[in-house]
């Protein structure tokens, strides 16, 4: 358990983000809640790559589009589903950048010492 740690606390500020701050958000917000939870997602994928040296964190984005799918039938209606594909896609985005990241931060590193 202790393993995975790092990654268990971006998931659930993930959780956060799909299932608390909807509460918070007025019925006009709608467009500009999502695009703050694709931005998130986008980060906190980004995040989890450049911090965990895990394999687990491949398979954030599928786990990301699959606990979206609950808050669609709590908060939204079923013309929503299309946004899980939408936080796979920008999973797989953020993952890319922090692969890119890791991998220019290893080059830094290897040239300065």
């Amino acid at each position: 358990m202790k393993k995975y740690l790092k990654e268990i606390i971006i998931l659930l500020i993930q959780l956060f983000m799909f299932y608390i701050f909807p509460l918070f958000a007025g019925p006009t917000d709608a467009m500009g809640m999502v695009f703050i939870i694709l931005i998130t997602t986008l980060f906190l994928s980004a995040l989890l790559t450049i911090i965990s040296k895990e394999k687990l964190k491949y398979i954030y984005p599928l786990v990301v589009a699959i606990i979206f799918i609950p808050s669609v039938f709590i908060y939204y209606n079923e013309s929503a589903l299309i946004h899980s594909l939408w936080y796979l896609v920008t999973s797989i985005i953020g993952l890319v950048l922090g692969s890119i990241i890791n991998y220019f931060v290893k080059i830094i590193d290897k040239y300065e010492k």
